[in-house]
């Protein structure tokens, strides 16, 4: 059977294919190799664009404000090799075929993520209302759990066609993939995550606890409250692409992507010599953050960083998150119109936070004398915690605990403690789960935490598309199309997973870095090649239905 890929629904295209090709991804003319391109951010997309265009012979140049790796961040435990934890991006679906060419590329190895209810985790506890279940499987769980996994199912069945729909992205199926999404599009645009599921004929059914569940633990995946004020369209996207399912991991720690693509030399590279790497052609580092874009001239714009240096580029690519361009960054305002400016400044970010513990080894695979379980599990509660993950480095090393990972209010009621305080919260909850499990006394060194809000290069975790919000993402993910724009606003693309229609997720900005190379090529008068149709190629044809105004 074929594998569900992220491909589409919105813009069906074949990413993975088109990045492997043996054509390669297209050319450009003698005048344009060498020509210095700004990409702001060094993150999945800043770094992936920036390799895509050293090999067809650009110089890009890399502007960081903060760490390397963007929201792909893995900070070690000091004192021990190889013990880290993720505190951005740390589960990828093994649908995300553009990103695993990357991953592929670099040599690097991924195991299953320990997710609830998977052979990886081992064995979950549920704990709600003050009740806890221990389970391996779902059928292991109370009826109920089983009954609002059903209703969801049987929800976007009947509400969005979803077998077919999956199907159809399953074989690549462009003319069946639009008969049924664009239809979609239209119908819930400005209607939420939750209208979907109360209105759902398999809800009304049943008790509002069933979706009181739903929306604290899922079924069993974990819960999904925290994005039932977003559009349907969203999660939708995230569903029927397979974003929730089959994650994996990256051994070693996913930043490991953008920092070795950093010093990777391509087999086949135009222009340069064969042993160029990203990192050699920006003299070893990125130049510190950008402070100011404007146009110098008809075909340059001027990148500022924050000492000072200004340099001229005939390309720039935008990769950071979508409000410093408002906030921290002095932008001149001609650069994007009126309509994209509205779409970046709206873009709504979602909160989130994570509290990290190393411990001394895995002891939740410890076996209770008297029950024969483990002594404690992948946890998901109501509580303060809401979901706790366990990462089993092998018997020869520490092993490490997530022990708190929320999202929205959850995450605002933490915001404001310093990281002891976090910790000290966190297993005040887990206490209660666990009453006669000391999970003190197998801590070492000092805990790590997160809240992305409150940094100032992100502002947020991620893109959380409200109702209404479509033709907003539609005008920011089609941006790289720009023939039909005014000369002032050519030259400067946006990319990033907060432009692409799946946030939180690093295909999506894979997909929107490779549709601004794809655009970036044709800024330099260069092409596609004939058996190897680029994005831009692709878009009139296959791209995103536009709603009316």
């Amino acid at each position: 059977m074929k594998p569900v890929t992220v491909f589409g629904p919105d813009f069906p295209f074949a990413y993975d294919d088109w990045i492997s090709h043996p054509s390669g991804i297209g050319s450009l003319p003698a005048s344009a190799l060498g020509s210095k391109v700004a990409i702001i951010g060094s993150g999945a997309a800043g770094v992936i664009a920036g390799y895509e265009l050293m090999k067809l012979g650009l110089q890009p140049i890399l502007f960081e404000s903060g760490q390397f790796g963007g929201r792909l961040r893995s900070q070690p435990f000091e004192g021990v090799e190889g013990v880290i934890a993720e505190l951005g991006g740390m589960r990828f679906p093994v649908s995300s075929t553009g990103f695993y060419h990357y991953v592929n590329l670099l040599g690097l190895e991924s195991a299953p993520f320990p997710n609830p209810l998977t052979p990886a985790a081992g064995s979950t506890v549920i704990d709600l209302l003050g009740k806890t279940h221990y389970a391996k499987t779902l059928a292991d769980l109370p009826p109920l759990f089983s009954e609002v996994a059903h209703a969801y199912a049987t929800a976007l069945e009947e509400g969005a066609n979803f077998g077919a729909l999956k199907q159809a992205i399953r074989h690549r199926d462009i003319p069946r993939i639009k008969e049924i999404w664009d239809p979609l599009v239209k119908a819930w645009d400005e209607r939420t995550f939750y209208d979907f599921v109360a209105s759902s004929e398999a809800f009304q059914k049943l008790s509002f606890h069933h979706r009181e569940v739903f929306g604290q633990v899922g079924f069993g995946t974990g819960g999904w409250d925290s994005d039932f004020p977003n559009s349907m369209l969203e999660i939708l996207r995230v569903n029927v692409t397979e974003c929730d399912d089959h994650q994996r991991y990256i051994i070693g720690g996913v930043e490991q992507v953008p920092r070795k693509l950093w010093t990777h030399c391509p087999e086949k590279i135009a222009h340069w010599p064969s042993a160029t790497s990203l990192a050699g052609l920006n003299g070893g580092a990125t130049r510190s953050g950008a402070s100011r874009i404007r146009r110098k001239s008809e075909t340059t714009i001027e990148v500022t960083d924050k000492w000072g240096r200004a340099d001229d580029f005939e390309a720039v690519l935008v990769t950071c998150q979508s409000h410093l361009l408002s906030t921290q960054i002095d932008t001149e305002e001609t650069l994007f119109s009126q309509d994209l400016w509205m779409a970046l400044d709206r873009t709504r970010f979602m909160q989130s936070a994570k509290t990290f513990v190393m411990v001394d080894r895995p002891f939740w695979k410890d076996k209770d004398p008297e029950t024969g379980r483990d002594i404690m599990s992948m946890t998901l509660t109501d509580r303060m915690t809401r979901g706790t993950y366990l990462f089993d480095n092998g018997p020869d090393k520490p092993s490490v605990i997530c022990l708190s990972y929320s999202w929205m209010t959850d995450a605002l009621k933490v915001l404001p403690l310093p990281t002891d305080k976090r910790v000290e919260l966190a297993l005040s909850a887990l206490n209660k789960i666990y009453p006669t499990l000391d999970i003190r006394s197998h801590i070492l060194g000092d805990p790590i935490t997160v809240s992305w809000e409150a940094d100032e290069n992100f502002l947020g975790a991620f893109k959380g598309a409200l109702p209404g919000h479509y033709r907003y993402n539609h005008r920011m993910f089609g941006h790289f199309m720009q023939q039909n724009m005014p000369p002032e606003q050519q030259g400067i693309f946006i990319a990033g997973d907060g432009v692409s229609w799946t946030p939180a997720w690093v295909e999506g900005a894979v997909q929107t870095s490779l549709n601004a190379v794809s655009g970036i090529i044709h800024h330099f008068g260069g092409s596609s090649h004939a058996d190897n149709p680029s994005p831009r190629d692709a878009y009139h044809a296959y791209g995103p239905v536009t709603l009316l105004n």
